[in-house]
């Protein structure tokens, strides 16, 4: 292990890379004077859903708000329960609080560590909404029984792609299996601007519309409030940067199989 280069991938590293595009691209919000909800924004947007084959796309601030819209959109609040993945980032469980539901958290498959669905009989109570699948380390959740159990007991499904966007599972993105799939852009993940951000995908207008709404105050296409709401955009900045990095993300999460690789090759032949 000791004459083993061991590679990482960093934030500085993806910037690197692609310096000369982030910085053009940051100059020109800049230059435009539109900061909030412009042009890159609904650029992003539209290349984003595009690339999961998605109907609709909103940014928003962090993925962890992309978590806590969903769920307000789908109408998950007090008493209600929400299953997902013992094991998963802070994040999952804090938005389940955040939207008032109980978050019941079940035991991981052996294999890659997933979400088990064998395990979700024995999670579901009469309170019961929705179920948080976490797709981690890059891979996605065994899916195909999560939405029949899900379709089963009337459950909504809101995928936690933070740690996964452009994983597939049986040729199709993760996020966009359930009602809804929400995104981390935070800079260590594998689609990470240069601050927070976040997004939502769905196929569903009644979710998108009330995402947007709850995005910017509760507000309809007039910004007349038609629900309490607080703030939580994706900013030109980060939208100009995340366009600029989507068109190299299926290259960068095979350099991160790369690395993976050696890892596994130099861990198996430590022993």
């Amino acid at each position: 292990m000791k004459n083993a280069d061991i590679y990482t991938s960093l934030p500085l590293a993806q910037f690197m890379s692609y310096r000369d595009e982030i910085i053009q691209a940051i100059l020109d919000v800049c230059h435009s004077g539109i900061y909030i909800l412009g042009n890159e924004v609904a650029a992003f947007e539209k290349k984003f859903a595009d690339y999961h084959q998605s109907q609709y796309c909103a940014g928003v601030g962090s993925g962890t708000d992309a978590l806590i819209l969903a769920m307000k959109a789908l109408g998950i609040s007090s008493g209600d329960e929400v299953i997902t993945v013992a094991h998963t980032a802070l994040a999952t469980v804090a938005a389940i609080v955040a939207v008032g539901a109980t978050p019941v958290l079940v035991d991981v498959e052996e294999e890659f560590y997933m979400l088990d669905p064998k395990k979700l009989l024995a999670a579901i109570s009469e309170r019961t909404r929705a179920i948080i699948p976490v797709h981690l380390y890059g891979q996605p959740c065994d899916m195909h029984p999560i939405m029949k159990f899900a379709k089963n007991h009337n459950l909504k499904v809101i995928e936690d792609c933070a740690q996964a966007t452009g994983a597939e599972y049986h040729q199709q993105k993760v996020g966009t299996f359930g009602d809804a799939g929400c995104f981390s852009f935070y800079p260590t993940k594998n689609l990470g601007g240069i601050g927070d951000g976040g997004a939502i995908i769905t196929n569903n207008e009644s979710i998108f519309k009330k995402v947007n709404a709850l995005r910017q105050y509760g507000w309809d296409e007039n910004r007349v409030a038609q629900t309490t709401s607080t703030v939580s955009r994706l900013d030109e900045l980060q939208a100009a940067i995340l366009c600029v990095k989507l068109k190299y993300l299926d290259r960068q999460n095979e350099n991160r199989r790369k690395i993976a690789n050696y890892y596994n090759m130099y861990l198996i032949n430590s022993s």
